[in-house]
């Protein structure tokens, strides 16, 4: 049986983490056999086994804000290459025919399989475009050696061969893969003057933004209308400060009563359903799971004009888009559409239309396999659209 190796930073089940999911199912179901590469367990071990993968607890470094100083990078260089021997020895004992790095903070584990002489694909779920042009080169550099990458969006794809222009020949753009089960509850009608539901599924960090939708509830209930915010996620390790933040901003008295923070929530679906409008404020986002999830529950979505939000939104047509970091703009939005049922309706319609035709599962796993067994191969891949100039 053929083996992919899957090097994944953590057990974590958010962002690319979760989505990892949905690769080892693609992987699984042509007959792969997967094995996963963890630093450390977590909640997402059990979800992964689930879905037919093999999981391994390895000691491996992966790269953090943290490491950004000289000290820092230092250290971490010294534990990688620590870390080679370890890394080389797993590819070697499993057998992989080919290594599945998923993100860019995983360097090392391209050098090792270079050294196993394997091939590897680098999953990029990152599009990092404010850091400085010599740290964006640095952490984009070492995918000069992977055979190809897999990039998230449009706006990961131009920020990781503008670093590094020698990317553009190995870069393939396969946009993540939503579904959803069970069928969503049937949105209520919104009407004015009723209690307005709103929620935003996220990490609590300050690139999130979930602090920018409650300052929107709050101008909303200055304007009288009773708007209500679910918040559903849970902060970084590090980032409990801000959580604080968040809920002594929800005790204040112009919102207080009004901002209930429901943790993190698996499924999601209930959530969504219960939401009349979902609101995505982040200030950077190379894609946004939670924009489809909202989608496929038939939810008016409202989301700031970040990156990978552009390339799932039309606005106007399946959801609605807004300037980052801007409360009234989000307020506003979400007010248009809470006083325009039909628009309410329309964009329920079409982000659902959109998430089907174009975010699914299915096309997901297709052009997942369809890489990695031409790369396997050696043979041209035939994903949808090749990264271009």
């Amino acid at each position: 049986m053929r083996t992919i190796l899957v090097a994944n930073p953590s057990a974590d089940v958010y962002g690319s983490d979760l989505q990892m999911l949905e690769s080892i199912s693609a992987m699984v179901g042509q007959g792969w056999r997967v094995v996963v590469a963890l630093p450390a367990g977590g909640r997402l071990v059990p979800q992964m086994e689930a879905r037919g993968a093999e999981v391994h607890i390895v000691d491996f470094p992966v790269l953090r804000r943290a490491n950004a100083s000289v000290i820092g990078v230092l250290t971490l260089a010294r534990d990688g290459l620590l870390a080679l021997g370890r890394m080389r020895s797993m590819i070697m004992s499993t057998g992989a025919d080919l290594v599945y790095v998923n993100t860019v903070t995983l360097p090392w584990w391209i050098l090792a399989t270079r050294l196993a002489r394997r091939k590897v694909i680098v999953h990029v779920h990152e599009a990092e475009t404010e850091d400085s042009r010599a740290i964006r080169f640095a952490l984009n550099f070492p995918l000069l050696f992977a055979h190809a990458l897999i990039l998230i969006s449009r706006s990961t794809r131009d920020a990781t061969t503008g670093s590094v222009p020698g990317l553009r020949g190995r870069s393939h753009l396969i946009y993540n893969g939503v579904d959803r089960a069970p069928a969503p509850r049937v949105r209520r009608e919104i009407v004015e003057n009723s209690p307005l539901n709103l929620a935003i599924v996220c990490r609590l960090s300050p690139r999130k933004a979930p602090d920018v939708a409650i300052e929107a509830v709050a101008i909303l209930r200055g304007r009288g209308i009773d708007a209500r915010l679910d918040i559903c996620g849970t902060p970084f390790e590090g980032y409990e400060w801000f959580e604080k933040a968040l809920r002594d901003r929800a005790a204040h008295a112009d919102v207080a009563g009004s901002i209930s923070f429901s943790g993190y929530v698996s499924p999601i679906w209930s959530a969504l359903d219960a939401a009349d409008i979902v609101v995505a404020p982040s200030l950077r986002e190379p894609f946004g799971n939670a924009v489809i999830e909202a989608q496929l529950s038939g939810r008016p979505i409202v989301a700031s004009r970040a990156l990978g939000h552009t390339e799932s939104i039309v606005s106007g047509t399946s959801g609605l888009l807004v300037t980052p970091g801007d409360p009234v703009a989000l307020a506003d939005a979400v007010e248009k559409i809470y006083s325009t049922p039909q628009l309410a309706s329309s964009l329920a319609q079409g982000g659902r239309q959109s998430a089907l035709n174009n975010f699914s599962s299915k096309r997901y796993a297709r052009d997942i396999v369809g890489l990695i067994d031409s790369t396997v191969s050696g043979k041209r891949a035939s994903t949808p659209e090749k990264a271009r100039r």
